[in-house]
């Protein structure tokens, strides 16, 4: 099981004495207003505000709060206006950046889950995750665990939420400007593989299903479920697919009708809540009408709601617990705000705070890394991390290509580049050659392809891809 998802479910020991005053009382037959929505909105954000260490730290060592990103920006609250006692120079925004900049980050055993939680919580506090700094791109780093043997998953098959999350990450954390970052070939390849380890019963867990029947035959989980629909929707599958509705029925039949809650494989809880209503909400799902509105009238919110602490502002992790849980009040605040597994992030209201940070361009002489596909049309997409030195502020196509020969992970990304050196258009990559119309193409941070030029420029951070068509 992966750290992404074992982390969760252990942090159950928090601070109690913010979040452990009266629950919010529920009208009968009712689903929540929007006045409660927001009264539990409000609360919810003061209480992961109290969870910020005087440092203005969410993450660290062991366990982090880092996920608390996700759910201030579906707030609405910019994680750079949130700092210890007013005091900016410790904002979160500004404090996680610098972590993630060290080179100790994230362990000295990572794997891509740490690189995905970084991704999308980088982006929902408004750092561009491709450009968190002059030697962390995070984009690249998850590009490393690509699985050549198995493509469209990343990092080992049989932890198949590494997929699902790179899907999230790749599709939710976008560019500055609003797009998606990665070729449509990428989000392809990892949709099939999300499709290919959905259950018979509509239901995803954790851990592969593909190809084995008795894994696919057994029961889905609530929260991957929540996290796999997710993904695919971030990737551009409409609600009305097959797929989709065969999760939404899944999640549906999870429904308890006294009280909303979802019936998960870990009991009913507040996290696993959070999770199915953020899949929903990612692909435009009302959790409150239609098939989530139960016979006596509850809904997932109403459940997330009841299990909250007010004023304090915390969730219960189970309704039998005595005190707030800081990951399920994370993962229950982002599903009743109406949020996804990311969000971009707000307009600060920080007089002078910029809406993102990034880093603006190589630093000569600093190693660096870029993500890189190769498309050459006949399905065997190749996919890495190229670490480049620059020798300026900015690289070149050429440039790129080259160190991709030596220095991808994985390796074989790139094995021959024609012409070599110079410029001009590049006529042959990886034995492949131009033909005709179908000549090698390159977009970057999924602007439109054009003809690729040996010359052309490549910035910091720059998502790059190639391709071999017309």
């Amino acid at each position: 099981m992966s750290r992404l998802r074992t982390s969760r479910r252990l942090a159950l020991v928090v601070p109690a004495a913010f979040g452990a005053l009266a629950l919010t009382a529920l009208p009968a037959l009712a689903t929540s207003s929007p006045a409660q929505i927001a009264t539990s909105k409000a609360n919810g954000v003061a209480y992961l505000k109290s969870l910020q260490a005087a440092d203005g730290s969410y993450a660290g060592s062991g366990l982090s709060n880092e996920w608390a990103f996700s759910a201030f920006a579906a707030a609405g609250t910019a994680v750079v206006d949130v700092a210890p006692g007013g005091d900016t120079t410790k904002n979160a925004r500004t404090v996680y950046r610098n972590l993630l900049s060290t080179s100790g980050w994230p362990s000295a055993a990572p794997v891509v889950t740490d690189y995905e939680r970084g991704t999308l919580n980088a982006y929902a506090a408004g750092i561009d995750p491709a450009r968190v700094s002059a030697s962390r791109n995070l984009v690249a780093d998850i590009y490393s665990y690509w699985q050549t043997a198995e493509p469209g998953y990343f990092g080992p098959s049989a932890n198949f939420n590494g997929t699902v999350f790179a899907a999230l990450a790749l599709g939710g954390a976008r560019t500055q400007a609003g797009g998606v970052r990665v070729p449509q070939a990428l989000t392809d390849a990892m949709v099939t593989r999300i499709r290919a380890n959905q259950h018979v019963d509509g239901g995803w867990t954790y851990s592969k299903a593909e190809g084995d029947p008795t894994a696919l035959n057994s029961a889905g989980d609530v929260d991957m479920t929540g996290a796999a629909m997710a993904a695919l929707c971030v990737s551009g599958v409409p609600r009305t697919d097959a797929d989709i509705v065969q999760a939404k029925n899944f999640l549906k039949d999870k429904l308890v009708a006294t009280t909303g809650a979802f019936n998960s494989l870990y009991g009913v809880n507040t996290s696993s809540n959070g999770w199915g209503v953020a899949g929903l909400n990612a692909c435009g799902i009302n959790p409150q009408t239609g098939d989530f509105l139960t016979v006596n009238g509850k809904t997932p919110v109403d459940f997330l709601i009841a299990n909250q602490y007010n004023p304090g502002g915390g969730f219960k992790y189970q309704p039998s617990d005595t005190a707030p849980s800081a990951y399920s009040s994370i993962d229950a605040l982002r599903g009743v705000v109406g949020g996804g597994f990311t969000a971009a992030p707000p307009v600060p209201v920080t007089p002078g705070a910029p809406r993102w940070v990034a880093q603006p361009a190589f630093t000569t002489g600093t190693a660096a890394k870029l993500a890189l596909t190769v498309d050459d049309g006949t399905g065997t997409l190749k996919v890495c991390s190229v670490a480049v030195t620059p020798t300026g502020t900015t690289t070149t196509l050429g440039d790129v290509l080259a160190a991709a020969t030596g220095a991808a992970t994985p390796a074989g990304c790139v094995t021959g580049v024609t012409p070599s050196s110079g410029t001009g258009a590049v006529t042959a990559l990886n034995g492949k050659a131009n033909s005709g119309s179908s000549t090698w193409k390159v977009s970057v941070d999924g602007s439109a392809f054009t003809g690729a030029l040996r010359e052309t420029v490549i910035n910091v951070g720059d998502t790059v891809a190639l391709r071999l068509g017309a």
